[in-house]
C-alpha cells in the first residue's frame, strides 16, 4: 500500500483546517515524488488516498485518534527541530524510534516520508497549535509537551531556542504555566526541579506537598492517554514515574513519612 493511501486513511480531525492545508501540500509533494520514483512508492494507490482524504475532511471527529496524535507530533517535531536552525541525526532518530514503537515498522516508514516533506515547509505554528487545542484533550496535549522536551533533549542538550518554541507551543495549546514548568523540570534540572514537577514551591507545607502529589498523580496517570496507543501510554508512564521520584526526593529532604 502506498504511503499516500495509508496516511490519507488514518487521519481524523487532523485533515481539516490549517493542518489539512499543510498535509494537502505534503501529499502533493509525495505524489510528485512517487511519480518520479524518488521514494519508491506505489503511485497507483494515490487516487484512493485522495478520496479518503476528502472523505475524512467532510467527516469531522471530536475524539483524538492515534493517527491524529501522530500527525500532531510530526508537525510540532518539525517546528522544534528547526527552531535552533539545525536538524541533527539524534533528533531524527528519536522521531523514527518513537513512531516505529507506536505504529510499527511499515506505518512508521510512511510517517517518516511525510515528516521529510513537513521539514521542508514553513507553516503557521500558532494556527496548528490552536487546531490541536480545539480537538485534543488535556492529557494528550500534556503528553505532546512531554514528547517535545524528550525530542529537544535527544542530542544531550536543550537549546534555548528549543525551550522558547516549546513554551510558545504550550501557550497556544492552552497548557498552563504551572503545567509547563512541571514538565520542563523533568528535563531541565535545577535545585527546585522536584518542587516544580509537583507544581509547588519550596515554601509549601508538608500537607501541601502531599495534596499536590495526589493531584499530579491523577493528572499524569498513564490511563488518561491509553486511547493513543501502547507506546504513548508507556511514555506517559515515564512522566508518571518522574512525579513519584520528585515526591520521594522531597519527602527524603524533609524527613516526611
Amino acid at each position: 500500500m502506498g504511503a499516500i493511501k495509508w496516511v490519507g486513511g488514518v487521519l481524523g480531525w487532523a485533515v481539516g483546517g490549517v493542518i489539512g492545508g499543510i498535509l494537502g501540500y505534503a501529499f502533493g509533494s509525495l505524489f510528485e515524488n512517487a511519480m518520479s520514483g524518488e521514494y519508491g512508492l506505489d503511485h497507483r494507490n494515490s487516487d484512493t488516498g485522495g478520496r479518503g482524504f476528502a472523505q475524512r475532511n467532510r467527516t469531522e471527529r471530536q475524539q483524538t485518534q492515534s493517527g491524529d496524535f501522530g500527525v500532531s507530533l510530526l508537525l510540532l517535531s518539525a517546528a522544534v527541530m528547526k527552531s535552533d536552525r539545525q536538524v541533527v541525526k539524534s533528533e531524527l532518530e528519536f522521531v523514527k524510534v518513537f513512531f516505529k514503537r507506536q505504529f510499527g515498522q511499515e506505518k512508521a516508514e510512511n510517517y517518516i516520508l511525510m515528516f521529510r516533506e513537513l521539514l521542508k515547509q514553513d507553516f503557521d505554528l500558532r494556527e496548528v497549535c490552536l487546531q490541536i487545542k480545539l480537538y485534543m484533550d488535556q492529557a494528550s496535549r500534556l503528553q505532546l509537551l512531554h514528547y517535545l522536551f524528550g525530542l529537544a533533549q535527544s542530542d544531550k542538550q536543550v537549546h534555548p531556542d528549543e525551550i522558547r518554541i516549546i513554551r510558545s507551543i504550550a501557550t497556544w495549546l492552552g497548557i498552563s504555566s504551572v503545567d509547563y514548568e512541571s514538565i520542563q523540570a523533568m528535563f531541565v534540572k535545577n535545585t527546585e526541579s522536584a518542587y516544580k514537577i509537583l507544581e509547588i514551591t519550596p515554601q509549601a507545607t508538608d500537607d501541601e506537598v502531599k495534596k499536590s502529589y495526589k493531584k499530579m498523580a491523577v493528572k499524569y496517570h498513564p490511563d488518561k492517554v491509553s486511547h493513543l496507543g501502547e507506546d504513548v501510554q508507556k511514555a506517559a508512564n515515564e512522566k508518571f514515574k518522574k512525579v513519584n521520584v520528585a515526591y520521594e526526593q522531597i519527602k527524603k529532604e524533609r524527613g516526611m513519612n
